[in-house]
């Protein structure tokens, strides 16, 4: 989306006399988290086992047991593949914005969800840098579940908010703590 665009998104979302100072949008396409080192190969070997079960029971001729192992196989499909076709889509539909007091991110692949947290009132914003300057804003404490999260399997509406990865994460994150140290 263009920059304009992304900008146009946003607006209706503002109050009297509030400007955005910086819109983005995270990374497209797919994207292997560091959880996946663990998860792909789990995933497949689920897989590969609820597909063994599955033609076991098929050739010795029981069909509960097949129906029942058929949702396996397709949770195992999910794990492999669907995963990373739902997050690279949700990304897609995730635009971020900062005005001077809010941060605002929409998102949703069935339907548009705008969470507004209150920049001044945030207990804690971290940020995590890639090499390459790419990174993820968190605003919450990051723990160790919120480091190894993998938003595209599991529900994770009990993790904090964040702008995940953005380019420039960095300039964002200075961006963040001027606005909240004005305040102070």
């Amino acid at each position: 989306m263009m920059h304009n665009d992304i900008q146009h998104e946003l607006k209706s979302h503002l109050g009297v006399n509030e400007h955005l100072l910086w819109v983005g949008e995270p990374k497209q396409g797919v994207i292997f988290r560091t959880s996946d080192i663990f998860v792909i190969p789990f995933s497949i070997f689920w897989f590969g086992f609820a597909l063994f079960w599955e033609l076991t029971v098929i050739y010795y001729g029981i069909p509960v047991f097949a129906i029942f192992g058929l949702f396996f196989v397709v949770m195992g499909l999910y794990f492999i593949i669907g995963r990373f076709i739902y997050d690279a889509k949700n990304r897609k539909n995730t635009i971020y914005g900062i005005t001077e007091s809010r941060v605002l991110i929409r998102s949703g692949i069935f339907k548009k969800e705008v969470k507004s947290l209150n920049i001044k009132v945030l207990p804690h914003i971290t940020f995590r840098e890639n090499k390459d300057g790419s990174g993820t804003v968190l605003f919450g404490y990051d723990d160790f579940r919120s480091r190894f999260r993998n938003r595209n399997i599991f529900n994770t509406r009990n993790f904090p908010p964040s702008f995940d990865c953005i380019p420039n994460v960095k300039k964002v994150y200075d961006i963040l703590v001027s606005i909240q140290t004005e305040t102070k």
